[in-house]
């Protein structure tokens, strides 16, 4: 087995995580940089306001059209205003879902034409408990 062309620095602190410089290519190989550019905690890059975060798992295939697959893990911030266009976690009636704010035409949008969308009428109960701002996905199979 070679040796790995990515050296991380000796001085990264507990908390962080090295990133290297150079990116990595999906596409064709590259050779790749020998150099850190700064350690990155991944606290710190994926949570900016943390006493207003929290985490849930998505379930079901209605946000597959926006790189939201069933069992990813949501990254939820409370603290940010809710745009059109951002996914949010709402609670509509009591029940929680993941969907696309569309306020333009008071719906909140599916990432898969399977599902319709949800109309917004003004006698629903309805609560943004959030925007989410980053999903993390496991790409290693535990079934092999």
């Amino acid at each position: 087995m070679k040796t790995s062309p990515l050296k991380p620095a000796a001085d990264v602190p507990p908390d962080a995580l090295p990133l290297f410089a150079t990116a990595v290519r999906a596409g064709f190989p590259s050779p790749a940089d020998d150099f850190v550019e700064t350690p990155l905690d991944i606290h710190d890059y994926l949570v900016k306001h943390p006493a207003a975060t929290f985490f849930a798992r998505a379930e079901g295939d209605s946000m597959t059209g926006f790189g939201i697959f069933s069992g990813d893990l949501l990254i939820v911030d409370r603290a940010l205003q809710p745009q059109h266009g951002d996914v949010v976690i709402a609670a509509i009636d009591g029940e929680l879902t993941c969907k696309v704010l569309d306020l333009h035409n008071r719906l909140l949008r599916a990432g898969n034409r399977r599902y319709p969308p949800i109309e917004l009428h003004d006698n629903a109960e309805l609560l943004i408990e959030g925007v989410v701002i980053h999903s993390v996905r496991h790409h290693r199979c535990s079934r092999w």
